[in-house]
């Protein structure tokens, strides 16, 4: 090879090498890219885009339609490695001969893997949201410029999918906001940056479109009333006496709710009265009773209690007979947990023992159990930790016996005509 050959040869050597090396980083861009659009947070670029952002109203844009930003990214990216890879075997064939395909391949391999694609995904997977607003407009404008091939593209695959009996056209996501909501709350507490009581409430929140009222309601067995043919000094001891503000108020039995007695309104008739208690007459102090269906969601009895501005509905079952009461109250504390005052009574439903195991009144919900102890016992078939033990038993268990299943121990510790009052509940190793 003369000197001039010898020249071109190496000019065109470097100028070769330099237009690979300006498509590997081509390449880089389009897979950090990728990874950036893919992984940026939806949520954080909507938000920054009603800001007024317009790097993330352009994010949010090419995320909204993902099949077409992937299709345009991945035909610019296999043009270029396409390129570059046939550069390179064009001048190592020139350098080595018939070796040079192999050296071609192994070392564009190592440089694509190394250069173009771990490296820029791994910066971009560290840094999405950042990545992802400044390549934004660059992959818009090429997003733009290869549209009608990707839309071909597009229709080709479609086409061979429904030939192979697969059709996407109609496909959703495969998650409801619901269930990606979810799952993040699971991701978080799992990887250690949520505590469990905020996943509780998180999850309690999502779960109040799942949960009806009967789930939480205080039964009416439990249900604290007062008689409308009372005496009023007891009237007014019992409304003094009791922990809530708000009593029902019934006619001859308590099936018959006739009105409901707030303490406040019972103060201010005395007022009125000037204590004359010959004067109080409750018919005229009560409320009218609220009654909602126990089929009711939480969600739905939330929202109407607020548009109502109340705090206090009586249950009731499809033929209208009283099942319990719920309070907004009850509401909020199957987000938050147990609210507590000076008032409330302490009479507690549960006992955690020496062994490990637990002493359970039969009333308490297994919602509640659940919570407290981070178990997982199935409320779908019962409300209460006795109902649950009486629908597996599928019998009213006597005092002494023990019943295993969902991996926990029940033995019945005391009971009250037909009635479980108390059990002690051991999980399984």
């Amino acid at each position: 090879m003369d000197a001039a050959s010898a020249e071109m040869f190496n000019s065109e050597f470097w100028i070769t090498a330099a237009i690979i090396f300006l498509l590997l980083l081509l390449s880089g861009f389009f897979s950090g890219s990728e990874t950036a659009l893919t992984a940026a947070s939806k949520a954080r670029m909507h938000q920054k885009a009603k800001g007024g952002d317009i790097r993330a109203k352009r994010v949010a844009g090419l995320i909204e339609d993902k099949e077409k930003l992937i299709g345009a990214i991945l035909l610019g990216n296999n043009l270029v490695n396409i390129l570059a890879s046939a550069l390179a075997t064009s001048l190592f064939l020139k350098l080595a001969g018939e070796q040079g395909v192999f050296y071609a391949t192994l070392i564009m391999t190592m440089l694509v893997l190394i250069f173009a694609e771990v490296l820029p995904k791994s910066y971009a997977i560290a840094n999405p949201d950042k990545t992802a607003l400044s390549v934004a407009g660059i992959i818009k404008f090429i997003v733009s410029i290869f549209a009608p091939i990707v839309a071909v593209v597009r229709m080709i695959v479609r086409f061979t999918l429904k030939i192979l009996g697969v059709d996407i056209s109609g496909m959703s996501h495969a998650l409801s906001a619901q269930e990606e909501i979810r799952s993040t709350i699971d991701l978080h507490r799992h990887e250690g940056s949520l505590v469990k009581e905020d996943q509780q409430m998180l999850g309690s929140i999502l779960d109040l479109e799942d949960v009806s009222v009967e789930d939480i309601m205080i039964h009416r067995s439990a249900m604290q009333a007062i008689d409308i043919n009372t005496k009023a000094n007891d009237i007014v001891s019992i409304v003094v006496r009791s922990p809530y503000t708000r009593l029902p108020i019934y006619d001859g039995e308590v099936e018959n709710i006739v009105g409901v007695l707030h303490a406040k309104d019972v103060l201010r008739a005395i007022r009125r009265a000037n204590g004359q208690m010959h004067r109080f007459n409750v018919r005229r102090v009560m409320v009218k009773p609220w009654f909602v269906p126990e089929t009711t969601t939480l969600k739905d009895q939330l929202n109407a209690f607020l548009e109502r501005k109340a705090h206090f509905a009586l249950v009731v079952d499809e033929y209208g007979d009283i099942q319990g009461l719920v309070t907004l109250e009850d509401i909020l504390e199957e987000i938050v947990g147990d609210i507590t005052d000076e008032h409330d009574a302490s009479v507690p439903g549960v006992k955690t023992l020496a062994d490990g195991s637990a002493l359970v009144e039969g009333t308490v919900p297994i919602r509640d159990l659940n919570r407290m102890f981070d178990w997982d016992l199935d409320d779908d078939h019962a409300t209460t930790v006795a109902g649950l033990v009486i629908h597996k038993a599928e019998t009213i268990p006597i005092v002494g016996s023990s019943y295993s299943f969902e991996g926990f121990q029940f033995e019945i510790t005391a009971r009250s005509r037909n009635q479980i009052t108390e059990l002690k509940v051991r999980k399984l190793k």
